[in-house]
């Protein structure tokens, strides 16, 4: 990552007894500088050290010349450098008269969506959800920069308090070519969010911190007039929003159903259970776990279909310092470009030594990657990892694992294990049985390993992995526009794994036949 400041700008607007100490310290990771009457002028670092500037309180002329030097405050009692992301907040007493400051100092930081640029890319509609200070606006504003100057988008930044763009009225270069729409007011961004579709036929809107039931109803206009949506929002976790009323809709809201007995049973479920109640509004959703690692939700709607029911959510971590791996077939092609070279500029009565080394494929493409079992045969493990080349190394430690395998008949014993799974945002796979086929199946798919990634000495498929692959073809073609279509019969235990995965769909689902030729239809509306 690279970063980039304005430090001499605010500098300059600071009191003199203050600017030598400023010139003199590391600057490099404090986020801003506080200045209090009656107290001695501060700053504080990233990492929460906190760092006194002399022995001279600030007085009421210190206050008096950096607000001499800077715009009037606006009605959220801010203002700003022109030029500048620095920002510049007033802290006032009951009669309105500025008592403190808190300069925060902005900085242009590339390279924090190197990690993610692929879903940026997409034309999806993105949503960041993190704590303060974890770098939201860092990443809108470089989104920004790439979908206008990279993908040449019609991109308009709704930007309240002038925290995107910087202050003054020409945006930041950071943005690009971004056009910004500057906000008067924090309760009139919902306006402007309108007013922007309205008026600028953008083709992406970035907005940052959406916090009212307003503002997320303006959010759900731009997304159904088909405008890529780029936003952050007031909350932790995909969770935590989904549970907040006033924000939930950006994620599809929730609403109570009532299950018919056989439903309820099918589901092992209460009758009354609380389900999605509409399409989200956003495609994507991102959490900013701390500065330098993401969880990605690449599908909202599946995600939020998961944590109401219960079921383990699979979200994808990138880590922003982390080297980006190439799928197989992008290095294989890369290697051919080389041959390709080097075989034009050898003579042709010369021989090339040129091969598709197994270190090539692990340090570009496999990267190494931590699984801990739960109730999982290790020995089974080992052996699909040997024969299907993995580069996978079993840990005993669950804070070390990138996954969790775990035996789904011990789900309930082993709360104590899943619950350190899920604080340490680790995902969780289960296993049916301790069958090498199962497990293969589950591990592939927890390491998102595509047919032509691996050339397995031998592949395990049994009936179950078989069926399952025929229900996915039938929901597809459901989904599609089929009214019906049956399966092929299969026993108990496989129905059941079907009714399962064709729940997740929701879709509707109920056997058909007589032994042994018993077997499932699928149709599309489940609530019908």
């Amino acid at each position: 990552m690279e970063f980039q400041n304005d430090l001499e700008k605010l500098i300059a607007v600071m009191p003199p007894k203050v600017v030598s100490y400023i010139c003199n310290a590391s600057l490099n990771d404090v986020i801003e500088i506080v200045l209090d009457i009656g107290r001695i002028p501060e700053i504080r670092h990233s990492g929460g050290k906190i760092e006194k500037l002399g022995d001279s309180v600030v007085e009421e002329s210190d206050i008096e010349y950096v607000i001499s030097r800077i715009q009037p405050f606006t009605h959220d009692n801010r203002s700003g450098i022109p030029g500048t992301l620095h920002r510049i907040s007033g802290i006032k007493n009951r009669q309105g008269t500025v008592i403190g400051l808190t300069c925060r100092i902005g900085r242009v930081v590339t390279g924090t969506i190197a990690c993610i640029k692929d879903f940026c890319t997409q034309g999806k509609s993105i949503l960041f959800l993190g704590p303060p200070g974890v770098g939201k606006t860092t990443k809108l504003r470089e989104i920004s920069r790439l979908v206008a100057d990279e993908l040449g988008k019609r991109v308009v930044i709704v930007d309240t308090s002038n925290e995107i763009a910087g202050d003054g009225d020409v945006p930041h270069p950071a943005v690009g070519s971004s056009r910004r729409m500057q906000v008067a007011q924090p309760e009139l961004q919902k306006d402007i969010m309108i007013e922007a579709v309205e008026n600028h036929t953008p083709e992406v809107i970035v907005v940052d911190e959406i916090g009212t039931e307003a503002e997320t109803q303006a959010a759900r206009t731009i997304a159904e007039r088909g405008v890529m949506l780029i936003a952050t929002a007031h909350g932790n976790c995909l969770e935590s929003l989904i549970k907040n009323p006033t924000l939930s809709d950006l994620v599809g809201g929730i609403q109570s159903v009532t299950l018919g007995d056989d439903e309820a049973k099918r589901r092992a479920s209460q009758k009354t259970v609380l389900e999605r109640e509409k399409q989200p509004t956003f495609d994507i959703v991102i959490e900013i776990m701390d500065r330098n690692t993401l969880a990605v939700y690449k599908n909202t709607s599946e995600a939020v279909d998961y944590i109401l029911r219960g079921w383990p959510i699979r979200p994808e971590i990138r880590k922003v310092d982390s080297k980006v791996t190439e799928p197989v077939k992008e290095l294989k092609q890369e290697l051919q470009n080389e041959l390709k070279t080097q075989t034009a500029d050898t003579p042709k009565d010369n021989k090339m030594n040129f091969t598709f080394s197994r270190q090539d494929y692990v340090e570009k493409v496999k990267p190494l990657k931590k699984v801990y079992l739960y109730a999982v045969s290790r020995t089974i493990v080992e052996k699909i990892i040997e024969r299907l080349d993995l580069n996978v190394e079993i840990t005993r430690n669950i804070e070390d694992s990138d996954i969790v395998i775990a035996h789904k008949n011990y789900a309930k014993g082993g709360a104590k294990i899943l619950n350190s799974a899920q604080e340490y945002r680790v995902r969780v796979f289960y296993v049916k049985t301790n069958s090498m086929a199962q497990i293969q199946k589950v591990l592939k798919d927890a390491l998102d390993i595509q047919p032509g990634d691996v050339i397995p000495t031998q592949d395990y498929r049994d009936e179950a992995e078989v069926a399952l692959d025929e229900t996915k073809e039938a929901i597809k073609k459901v989904m599609e526009g089929a009214p019906e279509i049956e399966l092929l019969p299969q026993n108990t235990q496989i129905r059941k794994l079907q009714h399962e995965l064709i729940e997740q769909y929701n879709l509707k689902s109920f056997s058909v036949g007589n032994e042994p030729n018993r077997r499932i239809k699928i149709v599309k509306d489940r609530f019908s």
